[in-house]
């Protein structure tokens, strides 16, 4: 019997969440965004009481960790955490970049190969992670960063994607160089390819304390003053992390 797991992810403007009962899967993607602190907790527990279990008998929670809306990372980190801590139960930090990245290997059955992952931020920058399949698990080239579109635009002049998954293709157009490259939009099953890398995650033992869990916060709002944003703007640099 496969792992128990509940999987929660409000990172864009829908929110997903996925049950794995052990003998059956229970999936869900309803819209999101600012309904999703409202519905995250009673989608969880519908999806528990559909697949016949508690919070006490999953082997972990995992979430969506980012990067992504801020408000929506705290959502699903915040109620993994609690459930995590009420239950004594570990977490699982998924990468919200690398479940774009499955869905759209589920969806057009990609059997290996490299995959750059773009998403839009808002205020002309797009998230951006490059990863590779190899025919059993992801493997990460370049984590998720923050770029500006000059920016992103000159590293993929330099590494010319052969695959792009994600909205920012569309949102951004002729800005972001895709040139001979397959270009996939996100897929929508965003529940089922949550639950695969949560599935993924807790066979290679990544589970982390409650106390651990936290969102991978990109854009710093707090650290970075107006003038150093402007002055990373110009120079086409990516923001630093949190």
């Amino acid at each position: 019997m496969s792992a128990r797991l509940l999987a929660l992810d409000s990172s864009t403007e829908i929110l997903a969440v996925a049950v794995a009962g052990g003998e059956r899967d229970w999936l869900r993607a309803v819209p999101g965004g600012v309904l999703a602190s409202s519905r995250i907790i009673g989608l969880a527990l519908e999806g528990l009481a559909a697949c016949g279990l508690q919070v006490a008998q999953l082997a972990a929670v995992a979430f969506a960790a980012g990067p992504g809306a801020f408000t929506g990372l705290r959502c699903a980190c915040a109620v993994a955490q609690g459930l995590a801590f009420a239950a004594a139960k570990p977490v699982l930090a998924i990468d919200s970049l690398l479940i774009v990245a499955e869905a759209a290997r589920a969806l057009h059955a990609i059997s290996d190969g490299e995959m750059w992952v773009a998403m839009d931020a808002r205020m002309d920058e797009a998230y951006a992670g490059h990863y590779r399949w190899d025919g059993v698990r992801w493997q990460v080239v370049a984590a998720p960063a923050l770029y500006t579109l000059p920016a992103l635009a000159s590293r993929w002049r330099i590494e010319r994607p052969r695959v792009v998954a994600g909205n920012a293709v569309a949102a951004f157009g002729e800005r972001l160089p895709t040139e001979g490259a397959l270009s996939l939009p996100a897929a929508a099953d965003r529940a089922g390819a949550l639950l695969a890398l949560a599935r993924q995650a807790h066979a290679d033992g990544a589970t982390i304390a409650p106390a651990q869990a936290a969102p991978l916060y990109l854009r710093d709002k707090v650290a970075l003053t107006t003038d150093e944003r402007e002055a990373a703007r110009r120079a086409g640099v990516p923001p630093r992390r949190a």
